[in-house]
């Protein structure tokens, strides 16, 4: 299988701790690299992690709360400074584009690649991005200011040719595409061999979303059904359900619910509170719903 995997360079929220960095991720699917969010740090993040600064291909924000985009100038600068001429597309509410401006007139307006923006509905779920492999689409969240998370969905892949049936059939090179692409093959005596002898079963698309920040929404599930991972926000622990309410937040275990309820295959925690000081007690309330809950930390890669 191609990979598919999830750098994790920020975790935290709003303050920066010793321990955390805020919120940034970058998703890794056959060899292209995507930016989610880009909180202060980040750059440090990359480094640290060995992501290529110049494989980034766009940058999708969430949401303009500080945590979330303050890194993201210094980022356009350095990649002004290390000579990139590739476009570089942006997505975001679309309250960001006028600061994004002012940004980069103010800093960026001699370097030799293009930037786009890209506003994002962020009341509507939708496609933004497609290539040959992958699209994403907004999820349509619900926090203090218009925010929206991203769905990373791979594209299905033709089936795998068994090469053992190739060779004893000698099926010619030139009918490869054919075959992958569900042709059968008929020998020289006329026997028809299936195309199901001569392939395996494609691997099964995966999916990755990413949902930070928000508070509880049931509905939420509905438009996740089936993802193969997703991160969701974790600010507070039960103790603190208060807070989340106030501040449009959920809790480790509210995040397990939309877990559980989408049927999802793995739950990432994340976006901790900086009042914490081990978040292991946002692990055990997750895993008393959903049971495949783990935590992020600065560093890890999650593989797909």
């Amino acid at each position: 299988m191609e990979p598919f995997k999830v750098h994790i360079l920020g975790c935290g929220s709003a303050l920066p701790t010793l321990r955390h960095n805020p919120s940034s991720q970058v998703v890794e699917i056959r060899e292209k690299q995507f930016m989610i969010d880009c909180g202060e740090g980040t750059q440090t993040q990359m480094r640290r992690s060995r992501v290529g600064f110049n494989k980034v291909m766009a940058i999708f924000i969430s949401h303009i709360h500080g945590d979330h985009c303050f890194g993201l100038i210094g980022m356009l600068s350095s990649f002004g400074l290390l000579g990139r001429t590739m476009p570089l597309s942006i997505y975001g509410p679309k309250e960001l584009g006028p600061i994004l401006d002012t940004l980069l007139t103010t800093f960026c307006n001699d370097f030799d690649y293009e930037i786009k923006f890209h506003a994002v509905d962020t009341t509507r779920q939708e496609m933004v991005y497609e290539d040959r492999s992958l699209t994403v689409e907004t999820i349509p969240l619900k926090h203090r200011l218009p925010c929206a998370g991203y769905l990373f969905r791979e594209k299905p892949t033709l089936p795998h040719i068994r090469r053992d049936m190739i060779d004893f059939y000698r099926i010619p090179i030139s009918q490869i595409n054919n075959i992958k692409n569900g042709a059968s093959w008929t020998d020289e005596e006329g026997n028809v061999i299936s195309n199901s002898r001569l392939t395996r079963p494609a691997d099964p698309p995966r999916s990755y979303a990413y949902c930070s920040d928000t508070c509880y929404l049931p509905g939420l599930a509905d438009r996740l059904k089936g993802v193969t991972c997703l991160y969701h926000e974790s600010t507070y622990a039960d103790e603190d359900e208060d807070k989340a309410q106030k501040y449009f937040h959920s809790t480790a275990r509210q995040a397990a619910m939309v877990a559980r309820d989408a049927g999802v295959g793995r739950l990432l925690l994340g976006h901790y509170s900086s009042k914490y000081n081990t978040e292991d007690v946002l692990l055990q309330q997750a895993k008393e719903v959903f049971a495949e809950s783990s935590l992020t930390s600065e560093g890890m890669v999650v593989t797909l």
